[in-house]
């Protein structure tokens, strides 16, 4: 099974997610870029995915950086060079026989060009619905968070587990 890269454009994800475009038009960019990446980085626990979120350098200086905190590359381009480009060539890069990279974008002229590639693309409203579907199924499934890590629920009840420690019990005489 191939392995998984997530490429984001950050910009077009805020504008297309109502939440982080609240923000934008309130003049908080930086506040929807910080809550971008905290939903991304969230989602990343549970989805076993290399993410790395591009963001144009027009708003922010140009700077090449991974957050660690987070375990996610958050890229700022050059100052000469759109997300889109960098996208474009880091999808034609990475893309492989071991490596899907699948590009979240809803900008229609990237998609033809990240296809050409060998990528896969979907949309920023599909990766909402994605990120949130898969934050109740993982809700639904977990009983605690720690250590950065999520603890299933146990599948059987008490009275299941108390029913299987009698048949043990019995076939252990």
């Amino acid at each position: 099974m191939k392995k998984q890269l997530l490429l984001l454009d950050g910009y077009n994800i805020i504008g297309n997610w109502p939440e982080l475009n609240q923000l934008k038009l309130a003049d908080r960019l930086a506040d929807a870029r910080d809550e971008l990446i905290s939903i991304i980085a969230e989602y990343k626990k549970y989805r076993d995915l290399d993410i790395s979120i591009i963001f144009d350098a027009m708003y922010v200086p140009g700077l090449s950086k991974k957050d660690t905190k987070h375990n996610l590359n958050i890229i700022w381009t050059n100052k000469d060079e759109t997300a889109d480009s960098y996208i474009e060539a880091y999808a034609r890069r990475k893309q492989s026989r071991f490596v899907q990279v699948v590009v979240v974008t809803s900008d229609q002229a990237e998609q033809w060009t990240v296809f050409s590639a060998g990528a896969l693309r979907i949309s920023a409203r599909e990766l909402l619905r994605d990120v949130k579907r898969s934050k109740q199924e993982i809700k639904s499934q977990v009983s605690t968070y720690a250590n950065n890590s999520y603890v299933r629920n146990n599948p059987w009840s008490g009275n299941q587990l108390m029913e299987l420690e009698k048949l043990r019990d019995n076939l252990s005489k």
